[in-house]
């Protein structure tokens, strides 16, 4: 080979590298761009009743959902986890003890226990997870003197959500034990 032809092709390694260096730097420019620009809001609906004066701006503060309204005909509460655990928590305790009292006053009553789980994670692991839950739940009590013979378990992993949403403020709601009155 010649020494035209291996300058002819050391040129043409160069600019082939720039040009994959350019072309990298686009996409990766491109995609900061997308980034920081994030999703647009949803327009304002008008509600058709005319203002005469817009009222002055609010400052925006980020509100997270409110609780769930239990059913008024299910007596038990529910037990909540933290992320990723299947250990009972203070405020937990509270509501099982409460819960042991109205069993043990209503001792002709089957329970179920629902293990629940947030969105994160495979669909194998959170099952898993929502069992060690509904039988931690049912582990108390049992120790609180509720017949197993009385509670049943199941679990339904990340796939009955109680609260819509991909953040903590709905995730909270979703990690924890579902108590169902099935006589």
């Amino acid at each position: 080979m010649g020494a035209r032809a291996r300058e002819l092709q050391g040129t043409k390694g160069a600019s082939s590298v720039a040009w994959h260096r350019a072309v990298l730097g686009s996409v990766l420019l491109l995609g900061g761009a997308l980034l920081l620009a994030g999703c647009p809001k949803k327009p304002e609906v008008a509600t058709g009743a005319p203002r005469a004066e817009a009222p002055a701006p609010v400052p925006e503060t980020k509100r997270e959902p409110a609780p769930p309204a239990a059913p008024a005909k299910e007596p038990l509460q529910d037990v909540f986890f933290d992320f990723d655990k299947a250990i009972i928590r203070d405020d937990g305790k509270q509501a099982l003890n409460t819960d042991i009292q109205w069993l043990k006053a209503n001792s002709a009553v089957r329970i179920r226990i629902e293990g629940h789980c947030d969105e994160r994670g495979t669909t194998e692991y959170n099952l898993a997870l929502g069992e060690r839950r509904a039988k931690t739940a049912r582990d108390y009590l049992v120790a609180g003197g509720i017949d197993p013979k009385r509670i049943s378990t199941i679990s339904y992993g990340k796939e009955r959500p109680f609260v819509q949403g991909h953040d903590e403020s709905a995730w909270k709601w979703n990690r924890r034990g579902h108590f169902v009155v099935v006589k």
